[in-house]
Order: C-alpha cells, then structure tokens, then sequence
C-alpha cells in the first residue's frame, strides 16, 4: 500500500488511474473495512483500477463544544487494516497540506436538507462534511466514491452535491454494518462503558418499532415518535430526535406516501456518547 502525505504525491501516483475512494477519519472499524472490500468490488467490476482511503480528522465539521484533539487517532491499526483488506493507495494529509490557508471557500448545502434532523442538532456540520469531500474529490479525482448508509443524511447531502456540481463521481451507498446484537458499527461505540454498550442496541431497536407501527399502517408520526422517545429517556438516554422520513428528501411523511417509501432515523445519547443510526423502510 502506497502512503502519500501530500497532494502532490498523490496525483503522480494516481495519475491515469481510475480509483474508489473510501474517505474516513480514521479509528477504524470492521464497517469501514467493507467499505474497502466495495470499492474493490468496483476494481472486479471493471469500472476502477485503483482503491483509495483517506485517514484526515477534519476541523471543519466539529462544533466548538465538541472535542477535536481528543478524537481518537489509531494510525497503525488504521493502516494495518487498510494494508490487509487490499487498499491500493492511502491519502494521509496533514492540515497544513490540505488547509494551507483558512478555508474562506466552503460548500453550503441548502437548509431544506442539511438544517434539519443531524443539522439542527449540529449546526454547521454539513457545511464542514461537504467542504472536505469536495477537497477530498478535487485530490484523489475518484470515478467512485463510497459510503455507508449509516449516515443517511450525510449521504444524501453528498448525493446532491455532487449532482448540482456535475461531479463525475458514481456515489455508492452500502449498507451499514452491525454487531449481532444489531448495533451499527460505530468509531463512536469505543467510548460505550460494558453497561452502556449492552444498553446501545436499545436504540435500533426503537427505530424497528416505529418501522413496525409504520407498516402496520399508523401514520401519526408525531405521536408515534413522542411515544419513542419518551420509551429510551426512561431507559436513560438523552434523545435527540427519533423520527420517519421520507427516503427521498427526509421531509415529513405525506398523505399518500407508502411505508417502502420512509426511513426511520435516530439520534441520542448514552452516557457522554452519541450515537445515531437509521433503518429503511422495506416491503
């Protein structure tokens, strides 16, 4: 596996190459490794020749309460991992390489999609997660790029972005991973005490009650969600939002819409630690 630390670097070696691209911010998991496998799955497939990861922790999406020098940084078990699962290339930039200025320029998505669920409770966040990727995909110059559905609207953000800038990157969600007891795998899951993690499930497990309620054909969300919500509180969790979406657009079910059309989505805290996760609705 080739280790490039700058921009430079890694556009002589990527040079004629077509790639996949897993773009992380290290501490890395058995769900980050699938992303890998995917994006060799595109290499098979004849569509790319190259996998790339990344490993930046990004300054830009973290709010002020929230800690950026203490988020975890595991760079030999990242890379050992990457190196076994097949990475090609890693792209490992410092913040002076790839913000050699203050970075005045930034991608804002529109309100309607990034303000609401994770941006309300994060303001800001998106703007930091679609002005790295953009940079991110301006240094590798991916034919693909893949994600993990975990972060659903993340994902659907990027999407968007990259429609209306007529990127030529084919997006690639895949599916999260999970524990057995069903957990979305999580970077976050390493700061769960025994307790807390034993509890964690909890939270898949609301969003597939409403996803049940859903499916059996009740459609007062509002109600349903209040209902969920106060169900993890008495649990002793502090939620944040436990809701039913469109999958389209994340907005507010409609009269008319189909459950095979909404997700449920999620996000609270356990502890000092928060967690999301999402479940699609399917027939």
């Amino acid at each position: 596996m080739k280790i490039c630390h700058t921009i430079e670097d890694l556009r002589s070696t990527l040079r004629g190459k077509r790639s996949a691209f897993v773009p992380t911010m290290g501490n890395l998991h058995a769900g980050h490794i699938a992303l890998v496998h995917r994006a060799n799955q595109c290499r098979t497939e004849g569509k790319t020749d190259t996998t790339v990861a990344s490993i930046f922790v990004n300054r830009l999406q973290f709010l002020p309460h929230e800690d950026f020098d203490k988020y975890p940084r595991t760079w030999q078990s990242d890379c050992d991992q990457l190196q076994a699962a097949g990475c090609d290339v890693l792209f490992a930039p410092d913040e002076k390489e790839l913000y050699p200025e203050p970075q005045s320029y930034k991608v804002h998505p529109p309100a309607a999609l990034a303000d609401i669920l994770e941006g309300q409770f994060r303001p800001g966040f998106f703007i930091g997660v679609c002005t790295v990727v953009m940079k991110l995909f301006q240094c590798v110059q991916p034919s693909a790029a893949i994600f993990g559905k975990k972060d659903y609207q993340q994902n659907m953000v990027l999407r968007h972005m990259v429609r209306q800038f007529a990127l030529p990157v084919e997006m690639i969600a895949y599916e999260t991973r999970r524990a057995d007891d069903g957990l979305a795998l999580s970077s976050r899951n390493g700061f769960l005490s025994p307790t807390e993690r034993a509890e964690a499930v909890q939270l898949s497990l609301a969003l597939k009650s409403l996803i049940a309620l859903a499916k059996a054909g009740r459609s007062d969300y509002a109600a349903m969600e209040a209902a969920a919500m106060q169900a993890l509180a008495v649990r002793g969790w502090k939620p944040d939002y436990l809701t039913v979406r469109r999958q389209a657009d994340l907005q507010v079910p409609q009269a008319g819409d189909v459950p095979a059309s909404l997700v449920a989505l999620g996000a609270a805290k356990l502890g000092t630690t928060r967690l999301i996760d999402n479940l699609e609705i399917t027939q």
